[in-house]
């Protein structure tokens, strides 16, 4: 492919690089880097960290007031969309794993340093808003198949969505609408933010190089979609402690995803 010129900020390099076609072989290879960076330096106390303070708030504030009960699910499962930013920690591991650097979880802070760091919080800013977006519409989902009307515990929370059909077309409908934001996320932030980490671009040019990767490898993209949520479905079901292990993982393995799929 020829590379594209676009704008961006003053000392970056605006080049849209070229990508590689990968397959599902490829991925398999890019999960097995990210277990091995993950079992070389295991970050699951950073995660826990994260993810448990956040999860004991939601819960507390539906314990106070059952109207917060219709956006838990939608606040959880939504925030596999901050995912590739939250990740920025397991992209500059891995960098310094494959650079054959010394690696600490005190490396995590080190994308604090990045040169790129305005525009990767640009690109976390844009991942929040389409996260703000999808609170939004579940939560005008929920409005129009149950109204105002608020559930009045959790049992008749989860009687009001699994026994009536009102209750399936939501789920139907929500995960529908879930499974299209997914994409865009997908699509704008599979390489960016590591892209981010490790050329000096601007964001856009990332955001683009990111399209493009996933336009080139629509159905090996789609393949590591279903695999991110899977893993992220299986990781939260014993109560929620497998994703201390499988956000780590996840994060190494995109970072060299991102390798396999850049032309360098």
């Amino acid at each position: 492919m020829v590379a594209k010129k676009v704008m961006g900020y003053a000392g970056a390099t605006h080049t849209i690089p070229d990508v590689h076609s990968i397959t599902t072989a490829d991925l398999l290879v890019a999960l097995r880097k990210g277990i091995a960076d993950f079992n070389a330096k295991p970050t699951h106390l950073v995660f826990l960290a994260i993810i448990y303070p956040i999860l004991m708030v939601i819960f507390a504030r539906t314990a106070a007031g059952y109207d917060f009960l219709p956006l838990v699910f939608p606040i959880i499962a939504g925030s596999t969309l901050l995912g590739p930013f939250a990740a920025c920690c397991m992209y500059v591991l891995s960098r310094r794993r494959e650079q054959g650097l010394e690696v600490s979880w005190m490396n995590c802070f080190d994308v604090l340093k990045s040169p790129s760091i305005l525009p990767i919080a640009m690109i976390g800013v844009i991942l929040g808003a389409i996260f703000l977006m999808w609170l939004a519409v579940a939560q005008g989902i929920y409005a129009y198949y149950f109204g105002d009307a608020m559930p009045e515990s959790i049992a008749a929370f989860a009687g009001q969505v699994f026994t009536t059909s009102s209750g399936w077309s939501l789920i139907i409908f929500g995960s529908v609408m879930g499974f299209l934001f997914s994409v865009v996320v997908l699509t704008i932030s599979v390489v960016s933010i590591p892209m981010l980490l490790d050329r000096r671009v601007d964001w856009m040019t990332a955001i683009m190089a990111s399209i493009r990767s996933v336009m080139a490898n629509p159905k090996t993209m789609a393949i590591w979609g279903i695999i991110v949520a899977g893993s992220l479905i299986i990781g939260a079901l014993p109560l929620f402690v497998g994703l201390v292990v499988v956000m780590p993982i996840l994060g190494h393995a995109t970072w060299h995803l991102y390798r396999m799929v850049i032309v360098h």
